[in-house]
């Protein structure tokens, strides 16, 4: 657990190096002012299928694909699993490094009209602990973010994740009891841990020793995956899903 704990720390560091380095605050605030379009921002891990169902991967670094190339982040690798497993869905990578829940909120809209939305994967927060924001506000951001994706239409799955050890005992408590909160609230799937089996694990994260590197984006596309499949065969079965 420790390992898990300090590991998210070092993300949202990281998160927020590249947010300064790269893009000067291409975060919460740059969002805000983004084009209406999320074509202009969310990259699509395939060509536009015209009519085709959608997957909308929406979050931050680690879900952008921080460090890989736009094949090897998680929604490109999902995509591949789609299709190997027989489900016509086109996956769409709405992750914008260094984002923050409160960005979230500002471009969900957007991200939400690439087509048939059937899916939304939601990854947020980790950049919120790095800031000590409060978690009542994250939690508020995060439901705003599954009630827009939800009167769309779309099913949600919420990725969990973990405060850093040195933001103290109470604040890691509350991280860790929001996302489950929050599940049964809004009552949608919850990944306990995006980053299952990856955090803390040098052979699995790139040099930074934070972000996963191919195999460990592998083994979360699989983590992801697990919670995502049984919705996919739910929809099957469903006649107009």
């Amino acid at each position: 657990m420790k390992k898990i704990f300090f590991s998210l720390a070092l993300v949202a560091i990281t998160s927020l190096a590249a947010c300064q380095n790269n893009a000067k605050e291409a975060t919460a605030d740059k969002v805000s002012n983004a084009p209406s379009s999320p074509a202009l921002t969310a990259n699509k891990t395939s060509a536009p299928q015209k009519n085709s169902a959608k997957v909308v991967a929406f979050g931050d670094s680690l879900t952008a694909g921080y460090g890989l190339s736009p094949q090897q982040s998680y929604p490109s690798l999902l995509q591949e699993k789609l299709r190997a497993d027989g489900f016509d869905y086109e996956v769409i990578n709405a992750g914008i490094s260094g984002d923050t829940s409160a960005g979230g909120v500002r471009r969900i809209d957007w991200s939400l009209e690439s087509g048939d939305v059937k899916f939304v994967i939601i990854e947020l927060g980790a950049n919120d602990m790095l800031r000590g924001q409060p978690v009542e506000a994250m939690k508020k951001n995060l439901s705003a973010i599954i009630e827009r994706a939800k009167a769309k239409g779309a099913t949600v799955l919420l990725a969990g994740m973990e405060a850093p050890t040195n933001s103290g005992a109470d604040y890691r408590r509350k991280v860790h009891e929001a996302f489950p909160q929050l599940a049964k609230e809004h009552r949608v799937t919850l990944i306990p841990f995006f980053l299952e089996g990856v955090a803390g694990m040098q052979t699995l994260n790139q040099q930074d020793g934070i972000h996963p590197n191919p195999e460990g984006t592998r083994l979360v596309m699989e983590t992801v995956y697990k919670y995502l499949q049984p919705l996919l065969e739910k929809a099957r079965q469903q006649p107009g899903r």
